[in-house]
């Protein structure tokens, strides 16, 4: 079995060596690795060709942000299961992909959903992000999935589309509200965190990217004519808080 790992980076140099260090010490080896650059400025396109015996593939060109190169890495994917590694993200441990096709071998699934624990710069974990209780029906109620920890196969987005690109945040939100509610593919809990993120990407900076997923969010339910909870959407994070007091 292949994986395709796709990451996408812009102006990335401070972070993206340990997240190509991350897959070079994969155990697992039939990888192949895509990285999809945004023509950056700074010492990025340095690092990326250090590293010409572990990357399968790069691309350094103008994007149209951050989904239209995850599009492009999945235009270039020969794998038979696709997932996303971060610019600023490693994988948790070097089994991770050793075992995400284990699980695939001997489950017959269209996707399988992970863990992910978050971290600051010095490396101490902040939050695990266990998707354990998770159901695709939680969605309607704002609790997604962790995006890096989703595994899919990759002839889903031949059959159900890629990422749209008319959203800021939440175009991985909406892709898994299309693949997991609309068309309702099989799915199963790995149990496997896969993924160490560093703490403070673009969805999770703050009020007014709150309101914007919000909004974005109740765009994907209505794109495809599924009904939800919007005052939960809306009020997300209060359940999230009361969950983990209740932990």
């Amino acid at each position: 079995m292949k994986i395709s790992i796709i990451t996408v980076c812009y102006n990335s140099a401070a972070t993206i060596e340990k997240t190509i260090q991350s897959v070079a010490a994969q155990t697992y080896n039939n990888i192949e690795y895509l990285i999809i650059d945004g023509n950056s400025k700074d010492a990025t396109l340095t690092i990326i060709k250090k590293y010409d015996t572990v990357i399968t593939k790069w691309v350094s060109e103008p994007d149209k942000g951050l989904y239209d190169a995850m599009n492009k890495g999945i235009a270039l994917a020969t794998g038979d299961i696709v997932g996303i590694l971060n610019s600023d993200d490693t994988f948790f441990n070097n089994q991770v992909l050793e075992e995400v096709a284990n699980f695939h071998t001997n489950n017959t699934i269209d996707a399988s959903v992970g863990n992910i624990v978050q971290h600051n710069a010095t490396g101490k974990i902040k939050r695990v992000y266990s998707a354990a209780n998770w159901h695709p029906e939680k969605l309607k109620i704002g609790f997604m999935a962790p995006h890096p920890a989703i595994f899919f196969k990759r002839d889903l987005f031949s059959q159900f589309g890629n990422y749209e690109l008319d959203y800021i945040i939440a175009a991985d939100y909406e892709l898994i509200i299309r693949f997991f509610l609309k068309h309702k593919i099989t799915w199963k809990y790995s149990g496997i965190t896969t993924t160490a993120m560093l703490v403070g990407g673009v969805s999770s900076s703050g009020y007014n990217s709150y309101n914007i997923i919000t909004k974005e969010i109740k765009k994907g339910f209505d794109f495809n004519k599924i009904k939800y909870a919007p005052s939960k959407v809306r009020f997300r994070a209060v359940w999230k808080i009361i969950g983990l007091l209740k932990k």
